[in-house]
């Protein structure tokens, strides 16, 4: 019997020459991440009391990112102890106010395929956009990784979600992976990697392809994988990375537990809705609904690409007069290109209002929260109650397009109308 990808992943991980799911094994771990809120502040006492010494600082990487720019006073004490930290242990890898961790690591070129990354935060199942075995676990496990390099993991079963054909316009990997997180549900894919495959998965630029691997834990998923191809290797080069790349995939005769098969050409634009990821339904059904507040950013859907369709959209229109639209890119690096390209002129003079790169609005930590009884439409992952600011608020899910498309109209609007026939950024 082959092996899947998180199989063999995890057997390279343990040092073993195959491992198969329902195993538990202990793995050497190539990347521990943590941001400032779950990260030194939370594990420096347990790490202290058991040594105090890092296993490699060479694969440790902080980012402080939750609390930039601090709002409170706490939120400054935060950063402050995290940056200290960092310098106590003579970290090479400390990056701070450069955007979500998960869009920095890549963009540093700590992800890689087939590496093993445990992160203190659910999202980092988004490096598996390019092959990694990549996920979450809590501060305190992560007290344990820092001082052996060493945990235990439970290997993964897997489903398979295929999706072929190609997308339609106007619609775009947001809507698949909600389309996908709505069939599974929202725990439906608990302890389990979700492996996206097929011509239409294929044919994604390794922007589209973050925002899949990035939401497979909203399906409750350990990780969300792609099989690596020259689209991944040439975002790696661009990145520096120039060594030879495990270009991992699952053998032709691995075991599955589930395969979902889709026809991406069948597929309009798909919104989530409150208080769940997984409550999804066509954009048609949601149509018209007034928003107070939309919000395009996240390590989701803050990317290039998202912005350059945004400025599709938005270009020599205005939002409405009726709501704020608040812009956050998902990395000082994706900023200064989008400045560069004349985005941020176009989102700006539309009435957007451009802010740094943060977790900061998407986790309702700091600029950008949203009040009792407001209404957001957000590029972002997750929709909580609560997730944005007051849980009496409410947050709606969906593509850059859709979100640039609301702003417009100060509703939730269907995106298609807005963009020409030929255009498919």
């Amino acid at each position: 019997m082959g092996m899947t990808m998180s199989e063999k992943i995890l057997a390279r991980a343990s040092g073993q020459p195959g491992v198969k799911a329902g195993d538990i094994v202990w793995v050497n771990v190539d990347i521990a991440m943590m941001h400032d809120l779950l990260g030194p502040w939370l594990v420096d006492g347990g790490f202290r009391r058991l040594g105090g010494k890092l296993f490699d600082k060479e694969k440790v990487v902080v980012v402080s990112d939750h609390c930039t720019p601090p709002a409170t006073v706490q939120q400054a004490d935060i950063l402050k102890f995290t940056r200290e930290w960092a310098r106590q242990q003579e970290l090479p890898y400390y990056y701070e106010f450069e955007g979500p961790c998960h869009q920095v690591i890549m963009e540093h070129g700590h992800v890689r395929p087939g590496r093993l990354i445990l992160g203190t935060d659910s999202h980092t199942c988004m490096a598996g956009g390019l092959g990694a075995f990549a996920t979450g676990i809590g501060s305190t496990e992560m007290i344990g990784v820092l001082l052996t390099g060493e945990t235990w993991l439970k290997v993964p079963e897997t489903i398979k979600v295929m999706w072929d054909g190609e997308l339609p316009h106007g619609v775009y990997s947001k809507d698949l992976v909600l389309k996908t997180i709505k069939d599974i549900g929202h725990a439906g894919a608990t302890y389990q990697t979700i492996e996206f495959s097929g011509s239409a998965i294929r044919g994604l630029s390794m922007d589209e392809r973050l925002v899949l691997s990035n939401m497979a834990v909203e399906a409750g998923a350990k990780t969300g994988l792609i099989q690596p191809d020259e689209t991944a290797a040439e975002f790696l080069r661009s990145k520096g990375v120039l060594e030879e790349l495990d270009m991992i995939k699952s053998d032709d005769d691995a075991s599955f537990i589930t395969t979902l098969h889709y026809n991406a050409s069948e597929l309009e634009p798909q919104v989530a809705c409150p208080h769940e990821v997984d409550n999804v339904h066509p954009i048609s059904a949601v149509e018209g609904k007034a928003v107070d507040q939309v919000y395009l950013g996240s390590c989701t859907n803050g990317r290039l690409e998202d912005l350059r369709i945004a400025a599709q959209i938005l270009k020599g229109k205005k939002i409405s007069k009726n709501i704020r639209c608040l812009v956050v890119p998902a990395s000082q690096h994706i900023w200064m290109q989008a400045n560069k390209e004349g985005i941020l002129d176009i989102l700006t003079e539309a009435g957007c209002f451009v802010n740094m790169p943060s977790c900061g609005a998407c986790g309702g930590f700091t600029s950008g929260v949203i009040g009792a009884g407001e209404v957001v439409m957000s590029s972002s992952n997750r929709n909580f109650r609560g997730r944005m600011g007051s849980p009496k608020g409410e947050v709606y899910l969906g593509s850059p397009a859709t979100v640039a498309a609301t702003a417009i109209e100060g509703k939730i609007a269907d995106p298609r109308k807005y963009l020409p026939k030929e255009v498919r950024v």
